[in-house]
């Protein structure tokens, strides 16, 4: 009998379930229902301050894994046993709870999911609550701490009533969207993705100018890239013009002189414009300016949409106060103010250079007013969107402002109303916003960046980017669209990377230099008509990864797994032996990883049985993209892959249907591109005929248990090849329309 009741402190002790999560809970801690299965936790002090630390009692001997800002801007996860394990600036916490004899007993011959019918899954996650944040953290003595601070040394007080939330569930998955609904409608400072409008750049290809140019990016710079694209024969729809567009000043800097170390972090935004190198004309005289320039992008490269980044303060040292352009907006210069908890990880170069330099910071009460005149002389030039970067800085700028949350708020409305104001279907990418301010400040923006940069020039970083995308992506992918970043097509990961972010629910983007492109693996993400088969949601490790170390622990596979309209998808990355995660030492007794085998199964992908329907056979047909390989699984069946460091397979995975009681079907896709099954957009069954509406061209593959009398296309005749030993149907699709009807007919 499944035990419902809502989380309590009884004899000192967190009871969730009838299950002890927590011991020796002190008596200052206090505990209010929320719904039936969650509950707020908070705390009483004796003093009033702007930082409290609270003990909430003793976590032992419980697999968890979190989510924590190991960096300023960015979010990590780890995974352990103890409270000793879980470090400061942490923001999510899941806990699994059960039999522990049961984790060791799962076998190829045993169903996978009597492996998981005693656990249930504790999700302990720290909040805002009014003007404060709250983080968790661990102390060597296995006490769960909760930090709970205002950023602002006038802004203090004495009780933390809801500082951190609890819930329980029996799905990690539901569990956390649910508790998201749950907090959303609750706080009102944000909102559930499911109730925002998400961006329409996200279902095209696209390219940034970053790592191709970095500052340096010119217009012809610009057109010499789209122009490589179109040699190839795949061209963006989305462009992203990062930093080096605007007007910039280094106070610090001398010319002629060699710029001082730290000082490129505080130079500072002096006017709203474009600067000289896009005001230029260029050698061939087609632009004279942004909107110029954008009007020609477009209209010679069939882009879609453009967007501008710029920093959420303006730029990295926030605007310059002596601008004439800017004095309308109060700007003042200020000095950052890093919590323990930041300095207490990993400090950050801009942070401490910011720390000495200062910021030039608008006047909250201004702020609308800059964004909206920037984005609306963006629009008026032609631009679509924009990425705003550097988010986090807010939450050293509390001081004087309210605090951390109040001016991060503000910020986030600010922005938010402008870009509803002057861009058409909220088009907004977020960036360097993983602290829990602006996570929980998100009422309308509906994509952020998951991790940290792809970083081209880091071999350790390859593995890490992955398995943090997927990680963060378990909290972030309920409030936004993750962006996984940019990549190179011609990187020697390039395979490693395009698979992730081809089943990652994101964007796909590039970051290439002009001329250097690797077309075959661009195709294999890309449609003819510069469109992507995008998954329906954020790619998340799978149930059984989310408790282990993908990166570090010598011997895990890591599985992430979606699902498209009408199939699942399993991408299985190895991400041992190449890199380290920070702040984490390796352990002396991890051997050198070579190759690693791991297990497989269709109930790897959640959710299948939705889309699975009736008439299922209770298999899948499962299609391996790298070795071509096509198989009939019984869903709950488990099937073996070996990989190699930074080598990865993705597995289509369609359930079997029954058609006239003698034939079983399954769709599998373009079979040549990495995400197979997002090209099946619908598949009905009637008499002795599947119809099947699919996206793009190429080889169209399923699978069928008999050879079909006939295949149409469009209502034409198509040859198609038919494999009876294992049921591959292919079917080659031609033409430029994007849908085509497939008639299968037996």
């Amino acid at each position: 009998m499944t035990i419902t009741a809502v989380p309590v402190i009884e004899n000192g002790c967190l009871t969730v379930r009838g299950k002890v999560v927590l011991t020796g809970v002190p008596e200052n801690v206090v505990i209010s229902p929320s719904s039936s299965e969650s509950a707020f936790l908070g705390a009483n002090s004796t003093n009033s301050s702007s930082h409290h630390v609270f003990n909430l009692g003793v976590l032992e001997h419980s697999k968890f894994m979190c989510l924590f800002i190991a960096k300023i801007w960015w979010m990590i996860p780890r995974v352990g046993k103890s409270a000793s394990d879980i470090p400061l600036e942490t923001q999510m916490l899941l806990l699994e709870v059960g039999e522990e004899s049961v984790l060791d007993l799962v076998d190829e011959d045993i169903p996978t999911e009597s492996a998981t019918e005693n656990k249930f899954y504790v999700l302990v996650l720290p909040i805002l609550d009014g003007a404060f944040r709250t983080t968790l953290q661990g102390t060597p003595s296995n006490e769960l701490q909760f930090c709970y601070e205002s950023g602002d040394p006038n802004v203090q007080t004495s009780q933390a009533l809801e500082g951190v939330f609890v819930n329980a569930g029996d799905n990690p998955f539901e569990l956390i969207r649910d508790s998201i609904k749950i907090l959303a409608k609750h706080k009102g400072t944000f909102s559930h993705l499911e109730n925002k409008k998400t961006p329409a750049h996200l279902d095209w290809f696209g390219w940034c100018t970053w790592d191709a140019f970095y500052t340096e990016v010119s217009p012809n710079g610009i057109k010499d890239g789209l122009q490589s694209f179109k040699e190839g024969g795949i061209s963006p729809k989305f462009l992203i013009i990062d930093d080096g567009w605007q007007e910039t000043e280094n106070e610090f800097h001398k010319e002629g002189e060699p710029i001082i170390e730290g000082t490129q972090f505080a130079t500072r935004l002096t006017d709203i414009k474009e600067n000289i190198k896009f005001k230029a004309s260029d050698s061939d005289g087609t632009s004279t300016n942004l909107k110029e320039l954008i009007h020609y992008i477009k209209e010679n490269y069939g882009l879609k949409y453009v967007y501008m980044w710029h920093a959420l303060a303006g730029y990295w040292g926030g605007v310059l106060s002596s601008s004439e352009a800017l004095k309308k907006y109060n700007p003042k210069l200020e000095y950052p103010v890093q919590s323990a908890g930041n300095v207490g990880n990993i400090r950050d170069i801009a942070l401490d250079s910011l720390e000495k330099y200062g910021v030039g910071v608008i006047d909250p009460q201004k702020v609308y007013d800059f964004y909206n005149d920037m984005h609306s002389y963006l629009a008026n030039s032609g631009v679509d969107g924009v990425k705003v970067d550097v988010q986090n800085l807010l939450e050293t700028l509390g001081s004087g402002y309210g605090g951390r949350v109040s001016i991060t708020k503000q910020y986030h409305e600010a922005l938010d109303e402008s870009i509803e104001k002057n861009f058409r279907d909220n088009n907004l990418i977020c960036c360097m916003c993983h602290n829990s301010d602006s996570i929980f400040s998100s009422k309308k923006s509906a994509t952020a960046r998951a991790s940290e940069d792809f970083m081209p020039n880091e071999p350790t970083f390859q593995t890490l980017h992955i398995a943090s995308v997927s990680f963060n992506s378990l909290l972030i992918g309920e409030i936004v669209v993750p962006d996984w970043d940019m990549f190179h097509s011609n990187h020697n990961t390039a395979e490693f990377h395009g698979a992730a972010r081809a089943l990652g629910g994101c964007p796909v983007y590039v970051s290439d230099k002009p001329g250097e492109h690797d077309f075959k693996i661009l195709k294999k993400l890309v449609l003819h008509d510069g469109s992507i088969l995008r998954a329906r949601y954020a790619g998340r490790p799978t149930r059984d990864c989310l408790f282990i170390d993908p990166v570090m622990d010598g011997k895990s596979l890591l599985k992430i797994w979606n699902l498209n309209k009408l199939t699942g998808v399993i991408g299985v990355f190895n991400c041992q032996g190449a890199g380290s995660w920070p702040m984490k030492q390796p352990s002396e007794s991890t051997p050198t990883v070579v190759s690693i085998t791991g297990r497989v199964s269709p109930v790897d992908v959640e959710f299948l049985d939705e889309i699975a329907g009736e008439n299922s056979t209770g298999d899948c047909a499962v299609y391996a993209f790298n070795s071509g390989s096509l198989s009939r699984v019984a869903s709950n069946k488990a099937f073996q892959v070996t990989l190699g460091v930074l080598e990865c397979e993705i597995f289509t995975v369609s359930p079997i249907k029954v058609l006239n009681e003698d034939v079983h079907f399954a769709p599998i896709g373009l079979i040549n591109m990495y995400n197979s099954g997002g090209a099946v957009e619908e598949c009905s069954f009637k008499d002795t005929s599947v119809t099947i509406k699919a996206r793009g061209t190429g080889l169209f593959g399923a699978y069928s248990s008999k050879k079909p009398s006939y295949c149409k296309v469009e209502n034409k005749d198509e040859d198609f090849t038919y494999n009876s030993e294992n049921g591959q149907l292919t079917i080659y699709l031609q033409g430029e329309s994007s849908f085509k009807e497939i008639e299968i007919s037996y």
